[in-house]
């Protein structure tokens, strides 16, 4: 299978662009997976970010998506949008391993609350993302899957446990994959990829089975350290996953009320007048201004700006013909 000219553009929109045009019939949810099933195609071999490809599910999924939409039916937030879930988070029908021989041919009878939400919404989901053995650790390698690369460097570590939900969207295969962190499994792909990504907090993003369920032992120990959190190539789209994903659900019971502002409205707007909450060292310490002061942003902030808007590359290590072409 190979690329077409026209899945790089795909491939490069943010989730909350794909999630317009797809609703406006302007793309077809078909023509999105496909663009992505593609590039993992040819991607695979070299980064290894899924360990459990799902391209039947995807196309099902994304058929019924466009279904809705031709009988002008009401579709969910993330109609026909790809995503990558987590190897450690339940998945009904589909091989869950958790990175273990113990799990090797393990597949749930239920959805994790999360996938329950993101089917709900109409995301796509493309597989399952490699993590190491029952998450415990900061890599990508596991005893039962190839080793997650890093598609800027394929020298190099993803990082981990969440390894190929970072790697899936830093390669385009996805705007946006389901990571879970207990002690950086979010955060350290998300640094080590060039990504954006949260640790929602305890109980803010519901999880069961999971961890929260003794049938799964190994999975079930991270009970009080698990929280769940997207990984994305932008910040709104973080925000558009967290609000499909947060709310209460009584079968977790860390699960806290939700959150009484609006995710993707938070980070719109000028951030001038805001500050980096960083610990200021010296004899003096001065008190960190709130968003809406009045004092002008310093300067580091301005070119750190400038090189986040900047960060938009092409992963070096894989292939010519995989890379974006730039704008």
């Amino acid at each position: 299978m190979s690329i077409k000219s026209s899945d790089n553009e795909i491939c490069r929109m943010d989730a909350l662009t794909l999630a317009r045009r797809i609703k406006a019939r302007d793309l077809s949810a078909l023509e999105a997976t496909e663009a992505v099933l593609r590039r993992m195609d040819v991607l695979e071999p070299y980064v290894h970010a899924f360990c459990t490809p799902t391209p039947e599910h995807a196309r099902t999924a994304a058929k019924s998506i466009d279904a809705e939409l031709a009988k002008g039916e009401a579709v969910g937030p993330l109609a026909g949008v790809p995503v990558g879930i987590k190897d450690l988070v339940a998945t009904k029908g589909i091989r869950t391993v958790m990175g273990s021989v113990l799990y090797k041919d393990f597949v749930p009878d239920e959805d994790d609350i999360i996938v329950e939400r993101l089917k709900a919404a109409g995301a796509v989901i493309i597989g399952k993302t490699n993590v190491p053995e029952l998450g415990y650790s900061g890599v990508g390698h596991s005893p039962v899957f190839e080793t997650t690369r890093n598609p800027w460097n394929l020298a190099l570590t993803t990082g981990g446990s969440s390894a190929g939900s970072g790697a899936s969207v830093a390669a385009g295969v996805a705007p946006f994959a389901i990571g879970s962190d207990g002690g950086g499994s979010v955060r350290i792909p998300a640094a080590h990829c060039g990504l954006y990504g949260i640790k929602a907090s305890m109980g803010r993003v519901p999880l069961y089975p999971g961890c929260r369920d003794d049938r799964y032992p190994g999975v079930s120990s991270w009970e009080t350290l698990e929280h769940i959190g997207p990984l994305s190539r932008t910040v709104t789209d973080s925000a558009l996953m967290l609000s499909v994903i947060t709310g209460p659900d009584p079968r977790d019971r860390y699960s806290i009320p939700a959150a009484d502002f609006d995710y993707v409205d938070a980070v719109r707007g000028d951030i001038r007048g805001c500050a980096s909450p960083i610990a200021r060292t010296g004899a003096t310490q001065r008190s960190i201004p709130r968003c809406g002061a009045s004092s002008a942003p310093r300067p580091r902030y301005s070119r750190a700006s400038s090189a986040a808007r900047s960060s938009a590359r092409t992963p070096a290590g894989v292939p010519t013909s995989a890379r974006p072409s730039r704008r």
